[in-house]
């Protein structure tokens, strides 16, 4: 039987099956979050089995977060208009289409295509589930429901290698994507029979040109950070993608002061907490994939360990994640939601200041350590301002709301790998002396520290090997101090701008939600 909560100012029909239903939610948000850093592992395997080249290579990481990033607006605002629950589903039968089509590729430009189709079905199935998880729980219960839908989704970013590794020790490259099916069809048919089917907006418009305009500025810049990250920050035509996405912004606010039924209102982005939060979501997602991007790197040059020994020893951030999110929710009744937030971002800071302690041959408890201090500092923080931002907006809205967040979001992780990434390479080649190398070996070495790592182990050279992981902690310490720079400036903002509770939210959502 459904249970009323009838305190004031909280009126909420409790479905008694809404855990089930966040359980459902959850598994299947793992399985998106895996498709983010999966692929990664496999890429060498990939360029045999299909014989693709580096540039094929590039784009089957970056063709599904590209379609992913492109589409989250449109998607919000088209679950907000056909209804959440027809919305979720579909979104699933796509995603277990493109994982089955990735699964039986035969070729480079296949594996890309099917790819897309899971960047598609992945970016209407998080505006769609996360409005899901908002409107499910009433306030007294939404800060947990929210921890759990944003703690699924970062949980796996890390596991995403672990799984790889496991499934290419035992099985064909396929598996990697055919694992997704099973977890999928379970999950529809839970939702099916227990999800309710909310309200759609029948009579609400659809701004097609502001979807145009948005689907391709966001393209546009996100193609363009990826394209620097790989071709450098002074390459014309990734410098071309990003003045072309910048234009297209301006284009879109320009569009949407004027449009009689704007995509999205432009009084969203005037909401503080929502603004604040969506800030500090980009801030963190740019140091989280960057500590991702370098994380994995580092325990392979430092320990020679394969895909699946790298995964597993990526575990304890995910342990801290766990832990932190736990802890945030315990805080929330005690706790000014600002000061959480902040010690969090502190967390993440301290985390990634503590790995620049690590020097060659560091066990690796030091290196656990570190990056279970980073995870709980997601796990504080993330739910937390999931739930503001959420709160700042009006039911009918949560779609688009949660697909604004949620692309910029993305764009801000496109950043990080990108940015930490150039950060970690141009570090690690200036402090390379290869003079006494061949040009090819001395290439090969400077690709990559798994590459120089290979030569040095090849050639049997104790001190190119030592040289080749000295120049690349160098590079990995420029970059977690860049990042915990960052966090150190979100800690100081979430004093100074979030709402010391969350229910303080509604006071600062007042305009917004007055707003038809």
């Amino acid at each position: 039987m459904a249970v009323t909560d009838t305190r004031e100012g909280a009126m909420h029909t409790r479905n008694p099956h809404r855990w089930w239903i966040l359980t459902a939610l959850a598994v299947t948000l793992i399985v998106f979050s895996m498709d983010l850093t999966i692929v990664n592992v496999a890429l060498p395997t990939l360029a045999l089995e299909l014989e693709a080249n580096t540039a094929q290579l590039q784009w089957f990481a970056t063709s599904y977060m590209l379609a992913l990033a492109s589409l989250l607006i449109p998607a919000g605002t088209l679950s907000d208009r056909f209804g959440h629950k027809r919305v979720l589903l579909v979104s699933l039968g796509v995603f277990a289409a493109g994982s089955l089509a990735c699964a039986y590729a035969t070729s480079p430009e296949t594996l890309i295509a099917a790819r897309v189709l899971l960047g598609i079905g992945g970016a209407f199935l998080i505006p769609a589930s996360m409005s899901i998880t908002y409107l499910l729980f009433d306030p007294a219960e939404r800060p947990r429901a929210m921890g759990v839908w944003a703690a699924a989704i970062a949980v796996g970013v890390p596991v995403g290698p672990v799984i790889a590794g496991l499934l290419l020790n035992h099985f064909w490259w396929g598996s990697i994507f055919l694992i997704n099916v099973p977890i999928i069809v379970i999950g529809v048919a839970l939702l099916a029979v227990l999800l309710p089917a909310f309200a759609p907006r029948p009579g609400m418009a659809i701004d097609v040109v502001g979807i145009v305009i948005s689907a391709a500025a966001l393209t546009a810049f996100t193609y363009g950070v990826m394209s620097a990250g790989n071709d450098g920050w002074g390459d014309p035509a990734a410098l071309a993608y990003l003045a072309g996405g910048l234009v297209g912004f301006a284009a879109l606010v320009g569009w949407l002061r004027r449009a009689p039924a704007p995509l999205f209102s432009l009084s969203l982005l005037a909401s503080p907490g929502f603004l604040w939060v969506t800030i500090f979501a980009t801030l963190a997602s740019f140091a989280l994939m960057g500590l991702i991007f370098v994380a994995p790197q580092l325990i392979q040059a430092n320990f020679s360990v394969d895909a699946l020994g790298t995964g597993l020893r990526l575990l304890p951030m995910v342990g801290g994640l766990v832990a932190g999110s736990l802890l945030s929710d315990a805080l929330r009744a005690r706790v000014r939601a600002n000061l959480i937030a902040a010690v969090g971002f502190l967390a993440l800071g301290a985390g990634a200041a503590a790995g620049t302690l690590n020097e060659v041959g560091s066990s690796y408890s030091v290196r656990a350590a570190w990056m279970a201090v980073v995870g709980a500092g997601v796990g504080l923080t993330l739910p937390l301002t999931m739930d503001v931002a959420m709160g700042s907006l009006t039911e009918s809205g949560a779609g688009v709301g949660s697909g604004v967040l949620q692309a910029l979001r993305q764009v801000g992780g496109a950043l990080g790998v990108a940015v930490l990434g150039t950060v970690l390479s141009s570090t690690y080649t200036d402090r390379l002396d290869l003079a006494p190398l061949p040009g090819d070996l001395a290439a090969h070495v400077e690709s990559s520290a798994a590459a120089g790592v290979q030569v040095a182990e090849r050639l049997n050279s104790a001190e190119l090997l030592a040289h080749v992981r000295e120049s690349f902690l160098a590079g990995a310490h420029t970059v977690l101090w860049w990042c915990a720079a960052v966090m150190a400036l979100s800690a100081l903002l979430a004093l100074r701008f979030l709402p010391a509770r969350a229910a303080d939210q509604e006071e600062l959502a007042h305009d917004l939600r007055s707003t038809p």
